[in-house]
């Protein structure tokens, strides 16, 4: 394979309540647009469900709508799936991810880490929830990133996942009111130099509902959009582009493009207006 395509979707917050329609609506848009350009492969990098921990149901509807899709599609867990990072600062989250909540998402959406290599790439997705909270699932993934990086043998490496892992550099302090935006320290600064004794061309994540691309050393970081969902800025203030859509890649052997796409029909939900 000389060309690899990947669609990257991500916090598409799906829930069978009336309440959500129009997360689904826009859900349907952008299944619409997969099935027109057929990508190789969909990853979804997080908040698969509004809320997987309270409500299965979430997370089991969530998966229908994906199995709808005409393409293969993995998955990563976000916050809203598995429960959140604690953090060296701000308050404890109020639900932290752990062992039972990441084994169902694994059971409904079949692994929550994976790796495979595609047009002479290394791809790995991690569950970047479980980071910091010294749980066994932290420390067998640790052990199996080393391994996969490891493994590589020189192909650039893409990494996904569901936070990034810093806004500007690896060195952003943490403050209560953003460390649970990124990876959080120290686990951050352990990762940072992990990657960085490999080839690592590429960081995907989502989580922060703005779309941002910005390169730091080598590797490029590309924050995808929510499929849907908007946040007020007396909530979270501009560090991106407030907007919905999708990101686009074509890998090929040493090299990559991506691009943000916004699917025909998409409407930009406003958190406000779920609240309601």
């Amino acid at each position: 394979m000389t060309e690899f395509r990947l669609t990257q979707i991500s916090d598409t917050h799906l829930s069978r309540s009336s309440k959500f329609a129009d997360l689904t609506d826009n859900f349907h848009r952008v299944g619409e647009h997969i099935d027109a350009t057929r990508p190789d492969l969909v990853v979804n990098t997080g908040d698969v469900a509004w809320d997987g921990p309270s409500n299965r149901a979430d997370s089991e509807y969530a998966e229908e709508l994906h199995a709808a899709l005409p393409v293969e599609c993995r998955y990563l867990p976000g916050n809203h799936d598995v429960g959140d990072n604690p953090t060296a600062v701000g308050a404890a989250p109020l639900h932290m991810a752990n062992e039972k909540d990441c084994a169902v998402f694994a059971e409904i959406f079949g692994e929550d880490r994976w790796q495979f290599e595609a047009a002479g790439w290394c791809f790995i997705g991690l569950n970047s929830l479980i980071m910091n909270t010294g749980i066994l699932n932290e420390i067998e993934q640790e052990e199996w990133l080393q391994s996969q990086l490891s493994g590589a043998n020189g192909k650039p490496i893409a990494l996904f996942l569901h936070k990034p892992l810093f806004l500007t550099t690896p060195e952003d302090p943490e403050e209560a009111g953003t460390a649970i935006r990124y990876v959080p320290q120290p686990v951050r600064s352990r990762l940072v130099e992990m990657l960085g004794a490999h080839d690592v061309r590429l960081v995907a994540s989502g989580h922060v509902h703005q779309r941002r691309d910005f390169t730091y050393g080598h590797t490029r970081h590309i924050w995808a959009p929510s499929t849907g969902l908007i946040f007020p800025e007396r909530i979270q203030p501009v560090i991106g582009v407030k907007e919905v859509g999708l990101m686009e890649y074509r890998f090929q052997p040493d090299s990559f493009e991506a691009r943000h796409v916004r699917a025909a029909g998409q409407v930009e939900v406003g958190l406000d207006s779920i609240r309601r």
